[in-house]
């Protein structure tokens, strides 16, 4: 049962309602969904590596985005946001993000790698909003970012031989596209849920695919598409299908249900899934420095992720407000709380 309560001021009254749904603990459910969410994405980055065996990364990223779009744009709702908001989140968060990571993928970057280094998003968001936003950081964000930028230090300068700067830049590329996305998305104030992901993927295909016609040439293009192979549709169907609409989806609805202080957490296991099956399934061990400086981008994304979060109401339980705001007459009178 929700509980009401009325605050009076001179001329104003504001009702707000608590939901004590969302002030429970996640449910058994939802923590399995949670941690498949974070497995889906995980296997998410192998997958593709596996994808890009013969064919071209551009070409293989505007299959993936079609296989979002159709036919999921003609049964998910368009999100409540500008054109332009969507188109923006498209050429971010969706196009210049997982270009930029197939093309990392395909220079050299292990899977499991390339997934620890796209959390640097999280610092990058919390700078880019500094600057873009006029959001200034609390001082545990500073403190995760300078935690995650020495991360990223140690990462970049002890990387594995195998690991070229080309392959190292285009990541790091990548998690600032993420980043730019994520802000344009908070700016506009609008939640990035499935209805968001599935829109701005038109934005992708014909873009993405004119860059491939370019980079790789037509004759390329039009083998890979004539002879395409059942790797390449397995990765299609599972990036496009598991990662993008399952795995947004779930997420989505978690939100839903529970702060993002409780659910956005569970992304950070993520990269430990990914790592964890590369060295399992493709032996791809990494060093110290690698290890190292991961674990210290991981723990300064949490350190910025939990201290982004807005606190709760004054009684401390963390729970949502629902506020209501009500003209009284001119001569208003305090009212007791009721339930």
């Amino acid at each position: 049962m929700q509980q009401r309560y009325k605050e009076v001021s001179n001329s104003v009254r504001w009702c707000f309602t608590i939901n004590p749904d969302r002030l429970g603990p996640v449910t058994l459910r939802d923590t399995w969904l949670a941690a498949l969410v974070a497995l889906i994405w995980g296997l998410n980055f192998l997958v593709i590596d596996w994808g890009l065996t013969d064919m071209p990364p551009l070409l293989l990223v505007a299959l993936r985005f079609v296989a979002v779009a159709v036919p999921a744009v003609f049964l998910v709702p368009r999100p409540a946001a500008p054109w332009r908001v969507v188109v923006a989140v498209g050429v971010f968060t969706s196009l210049g993000q997982f270009a930029l990571l197939y093309l990392g993928l395909q220079a050299g970057m292990p899977p499991g790698l390339a997934a620890l280094l796209l959390q640097a998003q999280v610092v990058l968001t919390v700078v880019i909003a500094a600057g873009a936003l006029r959001e200034r950081p609390r001082p545990a964000q500073v403190a995760g970012v300078l935690l995650g930028s020495g991360g990223l230090a140690v990462v970049a300068v002890g990387r594995g031989g195998d690991v070229t700067l080309t392959a190292l830049l285009l990541v790091l590329g990548a998690a600032l596209s993420w980043a730019v996305g994520n802000v344009v998305t908070r700016s506009a104030g609008v939640g990035s849920g499935l209805g968001l992901t599935v829109w701005s993927a038109l934005v992708v295909p014909a873009p993405v695919l004119a860059l491939s016609l370019v980079t790789d040439g037509p004759t390329v293009v039009g083998a890979a598409l004539a002879g395409i192979s059942w790797q390449a549709v397995v990765s299609t169907l599972y990036t496009a299908g598991l990662a993008s609409l399952v795995g947004y989806g779930i997420f989505s609805t978690l939100l839903g249900r529970y702060r993002s202080a409780t659910v956005v957490p569970w992304v950070l296991l993520v990269p430990v899934v990914a790592m964890s099956a590369a060295w399992l399934l493709l032996d791809q061990r990494p060093n110290a420095a690698e290890a190292g400086g991961g674990l210290l981008l991981v723990l300064g994304a949490l350190v910025a992720t939990r201290a982004g979060q807005r606190p709760g109401p004054a009684d401390g339980t963390g729970s949502r407000l629902r506020w209501r705001r009500r003209r009284t007459g001119p001569r208003p009178r305090p009212a007791p709380a009721t339930r």
